[in-house]
């Protein structure tokens, strides 16, 4: 993480790495061949966003909390953020604006059973609640199912929770599950990246990166990418160790819950017909018989209570 006061060095860092991204020929300057870097420099970056040279020097330093909307929307423009990027820029420019305050630890959000009880509605899809930190703060039965290889980790917390950075980068079983590992490990590294912009102050959060950036060198060199990602859906191809192999659509869906903190409902769906829809109905069947067969365990009386 940075050391620098307040989020300075991760503006610094990102802009770079976005300026380094686009060549003169993409931004519509004059190229010559006796240029040092591939990509812009800061004073063509400047010129496109129509602010002096010693200004975006000193915005891409770090001095980003009184810069307007107008300004930023035109830097965001001049590096060709995508949406997600554009909204990352924005959110460093708000919490460095706070930066003199301590970082604290979050207190996590309890899930309502309401939600609990639509994911165990859905018996033909795998669904799970992630926060910002990606850790796995409620599930259905089939989510159990489906990604019990990372619920059986030993990179779980106390509670149990599985982490989905975690696993990924900290169990070497997660290259053999992930069938696209690397993949899965941009993107998660992404998230993270953008949950550290809109909460640079969460002990928690600094602490995870931490320990991914002290344990994983392939943590590291995606962390170094500046990449970001708000949310996250497509397609994901697993290799299930009762099942064999398991191609998913999976769709992210805002859950809004209490405060500020950043919950997604993850579903994992089959397309129709397929030999992984066939597969992921196996798994539905045993997840339910393991449900049932401790259901009456948890509503059998006591002793005495008759």
């Amino acid at each position: 993480m940075d050391q620098q006061p307040g989020n300075r060095g991760e503006i610094r860092d990102f802009l770079a790495s976005r300026r380094a991204k686009i060549t003169p020929a993409q931004a519509g300057l004059p190229t010559s061949t006796r240029r040092r870097v591939a990509g812009l420099r800061r004073e063509e970056v400047a010129v496109l966003a129509g602010v002096s040279t010693e200004w975006y020097t000193r915005l891409e330093k770090g001095h980003i909390g009184g810069v307007s909307e107008d300004v930023l929307d035109a830097v965001a423009r001049a590096l060709r953020l995508d949406d997600d990027e554009r909204t990352y820029l924005f959110d460093l420019a708000r919490s460095s604006r706070h930066a003199g305050r301590t970082p604290s630890r979050r207190r996590d959000v309890e899930v309502p059973p309401r939600v609990q009880w639509l994911l165990d509605s859905m018996t033909m899809s795998s669904a799970f609640v992630r926060n910002g930190r990606t850790d796995i703060v409620a599930g259905n039965a089939l989510a159990r199912a489906l990604f019990a290889p990372m619920f059986d980790s030993a990179t779980v917390d106390k509670r149990g929770r599985p982490n989905l950075a975690r696993y990924i980068f900290l169990d070497l079983g997660a290259h053999d599950f992930f069938v696209d590992w690397d993949a899965a490990g941009a993107a998660t590294a992404a998230l993270l990246r953008a949950e550290v912009g809109r909460e640079p102050r969460d002990r928690a959060l600094r602490e995870l990166v931490g320990e991914l950036s002290t344990l994983s060198p392939e943590f590291r060199t995606q962390w170094a990418a500046h990449d970001v990602l708000m949310r996250h859906d497509g397609v994901k191809r697993l290799q299930h160790p009762d099942v064999g192999p398991l191609e998913l659509t999976f769709q992210s869906l805002d859950l809004p819950l209490s405060g500020r903190a950043v919950h997604d409902m993850i579903i994992y769906t089959a397309e129709p017909g397929t030999a992984s829809e066939d597969r992921l109905k196996l798994l539905a069947t045993w997840a339910a018989t393991q449900s049932r067969a401790v259901q009456p365990a948890r509503s059998s009386p006591q002793p005495g209570s008759l």
